[in-house]
């Protein structure tokens, strides 16, 4: 059936948001705990969405094609952006991130802006709206793969992305890099307590480890503000929730910002 990726995305995911780290791990098999070797080895957390592929981009032609087909007699596009940012909000407290909040917001946007009754066939259309995204290959960041293999062969690599585990696993398996990370993380949320629990868990120094990605809600002040080291690469299409200003670190913890996910070579 036509929204069979959805359905099946929505029953796997009843309660998304529960406490959780799904993780691919062989950090300790392949003796990589223990951050600083005599090589000058770093442990780099390396984002995915929006820092190693496109993702954002995709959900704001969904939210554009949602705007056009709820037509409100009243309110502009920006109006309504504004009411679905504020939904998205509250979705995320008890449905978390991904596709299944994501078609969640857009249906409640809906039925709280239409003027018209919303139909079983109104529902269907909003959900093939939100489907669109499912249906994208994995589109890299320019020099992604080249950088991590060249990353790789010098530094312990763990990918830390956030989300439902079902996507984001079939995005890690689609794009072929999980060779270069010696463990994905999949994270429920990027908050101080997510970040010293991988920290704890890896046994990371807080001087050798660095959180590299495009959010600075995410990726950036949460680690800076457990001590971590952090790089920040501006992506132009950052998910507006995710927006915040970047906090400046403490030394001794360093905060580098570059262009290019491809700069990383000229650092590490």
């Amino acid at each position: 059936m036509k929204f069979s990726i959805l359905a099946e995305l929505m029953q796997r995911q009843q309660h998304p948001f529960r406490s959780r780290i799904h993780s691919v791990n062989r950090y300790h098999e392949n003796r990589m705990a223990g951050t600083l070797q005599a090589n000058g080895a770093q442990t780099l957390l390396i984002d995915a969405d929006d820092t190693l592929w496109e993702n954002n981009i995709y959900f704001e032609r969904a939210i554009a094609n949602f705007i056009s087909f709820l037509n409100h007699r009243t309110y502009n596009s920006e109006q309504v952006r504004e009411i679905l940012n504020e939904v998205e909000r509250e979705n995320i407290v008890t449905h978390g991130y991904g596709l299944h909040s994501f078609a969640h917001a857009l249906v409640a946007t809906f039925e709280r802006l239409s003027v018209d009754p919303v139909t079983p066939e109104m529902h269907e259309r909003i959900h093939a709206i939100a489907h669109t995204i499912a249906d994208h290959p994995v589109e890299f960041l320019p020099d992604v793969p080249a950088t991590l293999q060249e990353l790789s062969s010098r530094h312990h690599l763990i990918m830390m992305t956030k989300g439902a585990i079902a996507e984001q696993t079939g995005k890690v398996e689609r794009s072929g890099l999980k060779d270069y990370f010696a463990a994905i993380e999949i994270v429920a949320e990027k908050d101080e307590s997510t970040y010293r629990s991988v920290v704890a868990k890896y046994d990371l120094a807080s001087d050798t480890t660095w959180m590299i990605g495009n959010s600075p809600k995410s990726d950036i002040n949460p680690a800076l503000a457990i001590g971590l080291n952090a790089v920040f690469i501006p992506h132009g299409n950052t998910w507006v929730l995710e927006h915040d200003e970047v906090t400046p670190p403490t030394p001794p913890t360093r905060l580098l910002t570059i262009e290019k996910f491809s700069q990383l070579r000229d650092h590490f």
